[in-house]
């Protein structure tokens, strides 16, 4: 298996993106191929010469890269020697098995499905994001690719949310749900009520609208929305942890010498549960519906996430996941036409 990464993608690349394959590499057999400036990358190499294996790396040159801040859909089109848009490249052209990028996120996308295409019968790519709780994890999906979406959208969401969850978080028979505003079934607006009706016909297992609280709550394993709302709420759960994190810390500190004990005996249990909540242990997340492995990562990714992400990457291609998904796709009860 060969994995095309993005060796210029990321807040502090290629320092950390060589440094995480080098920390996949000293475990795993799968061929890594770095893609991006070779004097920058063999720089990076050299400085880990001795701490690190690169037996199984091999390098592709790419003059150009994609600034996290550029317009994603012009920086493709313009710049078509861009190292997230040549790894996307080797994917479609069978030299790579998937690709990984910690840069653009935006681009990125924009590359997979302009170079990979989208698989057979995918209306449009989807982006799941795993909500963690204390059950588990939720599938939240879309949680930015497709800000417009229609109703037969939304119910291939579900179906590959659906293949996710089976493959990757080992649920069966997961459940899906609708986010909306209320559980009852006229709730919402025209999208999720007419999203709702073609759920229930889809032949997915879907029990209902569901609420954002059931995010977080384990009543539900796949959460369906279009690219907007998720991407709301994905961003309002990070700033809600964040100042929940916070607050504790001032309570600790505001709460005298017993409360600074209690924090130092908590030490263990606030490990656990940022090991629970960190999304740097799956290195990032899937693309799915493109025809093609596309796994994206967060720009301030350290080098174990990006070692986590080639993992995934890898793990997504023995799988069959595509293939899966593609079968699924076909399987959907829509209407004549399935565009909703």
């Amino acid at each position: 298996m060969k994995i095309a990464v993005d060796a210029m993608g990321g807040d502090r690349a290629p320092r950390d993106v060589v440094e995480g394959v080098s920390l996949f590499s000293r475990e795993r057999t799968s061929q890594v191929i770095l893609v991006g400036d070779e004097s920058q990358i063999r720089r990076e190499m050299a400085r880990l010469n001795g701490r690190a294996n690169f037996d199984s790396v091999s390098l592709h040159h790419a003059s150009q890269v994609i600034a996290m801040g550029e317009p994603p859909a012009q920086a493709v089109k313009h710049k078509k020697d861009a190292s997230l848009v040549v790894a996307a490249r080797l994917v479609r052209e069978m030299h790579a098995n998937a690709m990984i990028s910690m840069g653009n996120t935006g681009a990125c996308m924009a590359a997979a499905l302009l170079e990979m295409g989208r698989l057979e019968g995918v209306q449009r790519p989807g982006l799941p994001i795993l909500i963690p709780h204390h059950k588990g994890s939720t599938v939240l999906i879309d949680a930015g690719a497709n800000i417009d979406c229609r109703p037969s959208h939304l119910v291939q969401f579900a179906a590959m949310g659906e293949i996710y969850a089976e493959q990757i978080l080992g649920i069966q028979h997961p459940r899906v749900g609708l986010l909306n505003v209320g559980e009852e079934e006229g709730k919402g607006n025209e999208l999720v009520q007419e999203t709702y009706g073609l759920l229930r016909q889809a032949g997915v297992n879907f029990i209902g609208n569901v609420e954002g609280g059931d995010l977080t709550n384990g009543r539900v394993d796949v959460v369906v929305c279009d690219g907007f709302v998720g991407n709301v709420v994905l961003k309002n759960i990070e700033g809600v942890a964040l100042a929940v994190i916070e607050m504790i810390k001032d309570a600790y500190r505001r709460g005298g010498y017993l409360a600074q004990l209690g924090a130092i005996l908590s030490k263990p249990a606030f490990r656990l549960i940022k090991k629970r909540m960190d999304p740097a242990a799956y290195g990032g997340t899937p693309l799915l519906g493109v025809n093609g492995t596309c796994i994206i990562g967060h720009g301030s990714s350290s080098p174990w996430a990006v070692s986590n992400a080639v993992g995934t990457a890898g793990k997504f291609v023995e799988l069959r996941i595509n293939h899966l998904i593609r079968e699924r796709i076909a399987q959907l009860h829509l209407p004549r036409g399935g565009h909703g």
